[in-house]
């Protein structure tokens, strides 16, 4: 009998450690997933914030634009999560108009209406894969293709496609690494054959050269069914077949002393095309030149940079590059999109690290326009104070 109730309570007693390990288990396993999920799960996020003041900005019929100060904010936030060690999926949100691709910037006060909420929106949503040198992407990314500065493609313009890059390794002196990029990507579908859509194709090779002194790349861009006017305000559309050509030198490497080159040439004939003025048919070629000194790396760092464009009329798609350098824009044809080309003008930078996740960067941009419009040619001048905070 003793013996009978000395094996039930140990019974009981076994019940009762495995009743409880079972709940730990169950307690403990969300966690030690959550940890090994948040290693494949990266966020990101970034805060700006903007004082821009424009003055000496002439308008086509020979009058001045009023001077304008202006206090501006953007925010970001986004996240990438590995489905395997092959592949990945990620998003990203940002302040902003919709209808304003080149620029996410808010302007304080401006349109919201007694602090009403601001707008917001998608600008990436992809599915990435990268394996053994190669590496392809759907969806909406950044743009994926190398280039030294914004007058061709803003940073604040995501296209929608398809990109398939290549990557080869070198063990010598004189090339270290050569990158072959191809993509496709609509700018508007029309709702018929792809043929049909605005859209534009890209076909680069970058090669990174004399223990990696050198980056030189070449670019091929067709652009085809483009409107000459954005956000449904066109009259026509017409393509671009734009080769670019550049190249980045470390003049003296341990100092960051950089010169930095590129050439632009659309070779569409537009000499039959009625829509287009005698005075902008050949208005094709863009050059643009820079002096980079410095880097960021530690706290207290400082970078410097010089840079003179000359870009004709029709040298890049207007639209699509940055808005930075003037207040020149399509918004007599509803559209807030700039037309930051047939232009020449400098840009003048300095940047300061004031900590690892934090910078603070001044520029002035002064321009002029090639060819007048109107009676006169526009000009601007432009002074801006950012500070950028990532998290």
């Amino acid at each position: 009998m003793v013996k009978f109730i000395l094996v039930y309570k140990l019974t009981t007693l076994m019940s009762k450690f495995i009743h409880y390990l079972s709940f730990l288990c169950v307690f403990i396993l969300p966690f030690s997933t959550l940890s090994q999920e948040s290693k494949k799960l990266n966020f990101n996020a970034d805060f700006r914030f903007r004082v821009e003041e424009d003055w000496n900005s002439k308008r086509p019929d020979g009058t001045y634009r009023d001077n304008r100060t202006r206090l501006r904010y953007r925010l970001r936030a986004g996240f990438d999560y590995k489905t395997n060690e092959w592949s990945s999926f990620g998003a990203r949100i940002r302040t902003g108009f919709p209808n304003k691709q080149q620029d996410p910037q808010l302007t304080l006060g401006d349109g919201f209406g007694e602090f009403n909420t601001l707008p917001i929106g998608f600008e990436k949503l992809y599915f990435k894969v990268q394996q053994k040198g190669y590496a392809f992407w759907l969806g909406k990314n950044t743009f994926p293709f190398y280039k030294q500065h914004e007058l061709f493609w803003s940073d604040n313009v995501y296209p929608e496609g398809v990109f398939f890059k290549k990557k080869f390794q070198f063990k010598n002196e004189k090339i270290s690494k050569l990158d072959l990029n191809v993509g496709h990507f609509i700018i508007r579908a029309n709702g018929t054959s792809l043929n049909q859509d605005s859209y534009f194709q890209g076909l680069q090779a970058h090669a990174v050269l004399l223990q990696s002194r050198l980056n030189i790349f070449s670019s091929l861009y067709l652009f085809r069914n483009i409107p000459n006017i954005p956000d449904g305000g066109e009259t026509f559309i017409f393509d671009y077949s734009i080769l670019n050509l550049g190249a980045t030198y470390a003049l003296l490497p341990h100092k960051h002393l950089n010169l930095e080159f590129d050439y632009y040439y659309n070779f569409e004939d537009y000499g039959a095309n009625p829509n287009i003025e005698t005075e902008f048919k050949n208005q094709v070629h863009g050059i643009i030149s820079g002096i980079a000194y410095g880097h960021y790396r530690e706290k207290g760092d400082w970078k410097f940079k010089a840079s003179y464009t000359y870009l004709e009329r029709y040298a890049v798609v207007d639209f699509l590059a940055q808005n930075d350098w003037a207040r020149w824009d399509y918004s007599a044809f509803d559209s807030p999109d700039g037309r930051l080309t047939n232009l020449q003008g400098v840009e003048l930078v300095a940047s300061y690290l004031l900590a690892k996740n934090m910078k603070l960067t001044l520029k002035y941009y002064k321009v002029k326009q090639l060819i007048p419009f109107g009676l006169t040619k526009e000009t601007g001048d432009r002074i801006r104070l950012d500070l950028d905070v990532r998290f």
